[in-house]
């Protein structure tokens, strides 16, 4: 229910105010064979897992942006179409949060409040360190994202475990790699 007065014309209902009509943190009943306790885990885990692929998302756009050097058109190019990658993370455990009864954390200020990952300087890093606090990153929701997982399967919560292992931490791995495989020395070979 919204509160203000009735517009007597075309003109839009501006200023209204809702009554929440469903706590963060809480689940509804939804006719998915899962039991209340495995729903709940399962969203308390993946909003974990959301809010730090948030943050993810958001370290990879201020890299991608903040790259400097000679490589800066290879990585400028990987670390967009790796956001790019992670948007589309974001937006499949946000609905699968959804879809299991639960409330996505949504807004960047609660994001913050409950992410893992640690904020970046606000200035401009070496590229070395870019790519080290992306892979830090990447870490921290893999290792999230095995154990959640692993418990969501006994729990018998065979989506968000799917969700978890095929996307999430597929998709991780291979980002991980990426970037892993620019932080190495390679020798000059001379012939």
């Amino acid at each position: 229910m919204t509160t203000g007065s009735k517009p007597t014309s075309s003109q839009p209902w501006l200023h209204q105010k809702g009554a929440v009509i469903q706590e963060f943190g809480t689940v509804k009943q939804f006719p998915l064979g899962l039991s209340h306790d495995a729903r709940m885990y399962s969203c308390q885990r993946l909003n974990k897992v959301l809010a730090d692929t948030q943050i993810l998302y958001g370290l990879y756009k201020k890299h991608h942006w903040l790259l400097r050097g000679a490589t800066f058109y290879q990585l400028h190019l990987l670390l967009d179409k790796h956001a790019g990658e992670q948007l589309e993370l974001v937006d499949t455990i946000a609905e699968r949060v959804q879809t299991l009864g639960g409330v996505a954390v949504g807004d960047s200020r609660h994001v913050a409040e409950i992410t893992s990952i640690p904020r970046p300087p606000d200035g401009v890093e070496e590229v070395p360190a870019m790519l080290s606090r992306l892979l830090e990153a990447h870490e921290t929701i893999l290792a999230q994202a095995h154990d959640a997982a692993s418990r969501a399967a006994e729990l018998g919560d065979d989506g968000t475990n799917d969700l978890l292992v095929s996307q999430v931490i597929r998709t991780g791995e291979l980002q991980a790699w990426f970037l892993a495989e620019h932080l190495v020395d390679t020798p000059l070979v001379r012939t």
